[in-house]
């Protein structure tokens, strides 16, 4: 069945060579193309690409971009010689003609690319170095603000930060901190009963794990868990302009952002520390009760004595630097993020390789200076 104005072509003098014309006619628009038999014209265009002929389309009804366009593709997107057009379709054929013709800017190669890569690096290293100690300064004013009003503090803040940052990470830190007890005193059991040193294995594990695995573990967690849900959480309020918003009704962003999150994360760690401690050791006890058959009751009663008190503060010192590290790298890096998804997903990601690196660089230093301590 033939559709009225339906887009046709028609071939005339086939068998005259290069003296063959085609004539367009019907509606050449997008709403005809979904049509049946359209198939059948996309072969004819592409049986006639490149030969000489003489195209006529001053017969169509009418056209659109889309079916100048598909003429456009047929002639090797350069008019043809013979060419028969109306003059309303000159105007859209010079447009596409023009369009064509758009080169995009050749980008130079300098062979000193290292060099200024190196240098914008350095330069954005910098500058994350002043937005991280601006941003430690704030919160210094703002604790000091809280110490001096505390009944007008953010108190709600700090308790939910305190409770999603800190209670709903127990479950992942006792499953990990369990886990690596078991490895760790499997792997040291298997070493000392070749020495014969199966007792000492409360002193490999009170140390390694009280002084540096379980404030380790806890702030990779945390890291990995708190601060990239912080740095989402800021980023979301950027894009949809909830910060803006707060700047607008007078509320500060260090105030009741920020700074809540560095004191219950400073709260938090260090009773993290203790739960990740714990069930290291429990996973340590049940893995050296099976490997050694060192009894539980023996590894409670030895533990005081093979680890000097002051390690377990140096844990939980470690605890409170971690937890305020974390929360002031996640907040610098969702504060930066700008109003768009792609920089919120790049944002959320730096932010938690680069707070699981200080929190090593941190840890790093410890070592340092307490290395003559507790031992």
């Amino acid at each position: 069945m033939r559709i009225e104005n339906a887009p046709t072509l028609t071939i005339e003098h086939p068998d005259a060579g290069a003296g063959q014309s085609v004539v367009a006619r019907g509606v050449w628009q997008v709403h005809a193309f979904s049509r049946r038999g359209f198939k059948d014209i996309e072969k004819t265009l592409k049986a006639l690409a490149g030969k000489p002929v003489t195209w006529d389309l001053s017969e169509i009804a009418s056209l659109d971009h889309i079916g100048a366009q598909l003429f456009w593709s047929s002639w090797g997107k350069r008019r043809p010689e013979q060419l028969k057009l109306d003059p309303k379709q000159e105007e859209l054929f010079e447009r596409i003609e023009k369009s064509g013709q758009i080169e995009l800017p050749r980008t130079r190669k300098s062979h000193l690319q290292w060099v200024i890569t190196l240098g914008g690096g350095v330069l954005s290293f910098f500058e994350h170095l002043r937005g991280g100690i601006t941003l430690i300064g704030q919160v210094v004013q703002d604790i000091g603000r809280f110490i001096r009003h505390p009944l007008s503090g953010p108190w709600r803040e700090i308790s939910a930060n305190i409770y999603h940052s800190g209670f709903q990470a127990l479950g992942i830190t006792a499953l990990v901190g369990f886990l690596i007890g078991v490895v760790l005193s499997y792997l040291s059991a298997q070493q000392l009963r070749t020495f014969g040193g199966d007792i000492y294995l409360v002193n490999i594990l009170g140390m390694s794990i009280i002084r540096e695995l379980g404030p380790l573990l806890a702030a990779i967690l945390v890291a990995g868990r708190s601060g990239s849900s912080i740095t989402a959480q800021l980023g979301v309020m950027r894009v949809t302009e909830e910060l803006d918003a707060m700047l607008v009704m007078g509320i500060s962003h260090g105030y009741r952002l920020i700074m809540p999150k560095v004191v219950a994360l400073a709260l938090a760690m260090p009773l993290l520390v203790v739960w990740t401690d714990a069930m290291a050791l429990i996973g340590g006890m049940v893995s050296a009760k099976i490997e050694l058959n060192l009894t539980m009751r023996y590894f409670i009663q030895k533990l005081p004595s093979a680890v000097p008190i002051v390690n377990y503060t140096i844990g939980l010192g470690k605890g409170v630097a971690f937890g305020m590290l974390i929360a002031l790298v996640s907040c610098h890096f969702g504060l930066r993020i700008k109003p768009n998804t792609e920089s919120l997903g790049r944002g959320t990601t730096t932010s938690v390789v680069t707070a699981i690196t200080v929190v090593i660089l941190a840890d790093a230093v410890f070592a340092i200076v307490f290395s003559g301590v507790g031992f």
